[in-house]
């Protein structure tokens, strides 16, 4: 399994001659070093319909006939899009050809917002991400404060990676980020949502060093970085 990081909170998972894309906002992101139609997904996966996370989900999904799975409201909004989508609600868990999703809470906002018509559309409820393919568990957490659910997650599953949200202002920061690792016991975490605009700047190796202070191992990927799994434990 191939792991990919693009910036902000997208990323790219390849295993059994499938590709997921996570968050698709290329397009505008300052951290991207790959244009949206270099893209080839077979399923985009959707956190909530932020525009800095729905980004270029519709043209992606258009060019390459990719299903895309995010909540209810945001899956209806993007079949009127002519894109072929399966709409889930916290809690819940569906299987696909890669493996099963479940969706889980997140502590955050979900509008699209439309600049021209000056209208906030409404997308169902943010979500985290829980991704189980064969032996591998992936956690996205989406947009999301601190919450004691996330220790309940970690108790859970057993996750081989978990993606955490740590540029303060929209998400939790480094501090409370460091706490989340913990409660999710992730075998690696990596910090995402940072850097990519002035109010959401942090430090992500300081972030790494206060993980190994709790000896948990973390990751600051770069974008266009790749890990490759399994791991060295």
């Amino acid at each position: 399994m191939e792991v990919v990081f693009h910036g902000h909170a997208c990323v790219s998972i390849k295993k059994d001659g499938y590709h997921l894309l996570i968050d698709p906002f290329i397009t505008g992101n300052p951290q991207a070093k790959i244009q949206a139609e270099d893209l080839n997904p077979d399923f985009i996966l959707l956190t909530h319909g932020h525009n800095d996370h729905l980004g270029d989900t519709v043209s992606i999904a258009k060019q390459n006939h990719a299903h895309v799975i995010g909540s209810h409201e945001l899956a209806h909004w993007l079949t009127w899009q002519d894109i072929e989508a399966t709409g889930m609600s916290i809690g819940g868990t569906c299987s696909f050809p890669f493996g099963q999703v479940k969706m889980t809470p997140a502590l955050h906002g979900n509008g699209y917002i439309d600049h021209e018509r000056q209208e906030i559309i409404y997308m169902g409820m943010a979500a985290g991400l829980l991704l189980t393919m064969d032996q591998w568990t992936l956690f996205h957490a989406g947009d999301t404060a601190l919450f004691s659910d996330l220790q309940l997650i970690g108790n859970r599953y057993a996750i081989d990676l978990a993606f955490v949200p740590i540029g303060d202002h929209f998400t939790m920061g480094p501090e409370e980020a460091v706490i989340a690792a913990e409660w999710l016991n992730a075998d690696r975490v990596i910090p995402i949502h940072y850097d990519t605009f002035p109010a959401i700047e942090q430090d992500a190796k300081q972030f790494i060093n206060q993980l190994q202070k709790k000896d948990i191992k973390g990751i600051a990927l770069q974008p266009e970085e790749r890990l490759h799994f399994p791991l060295d434990k």
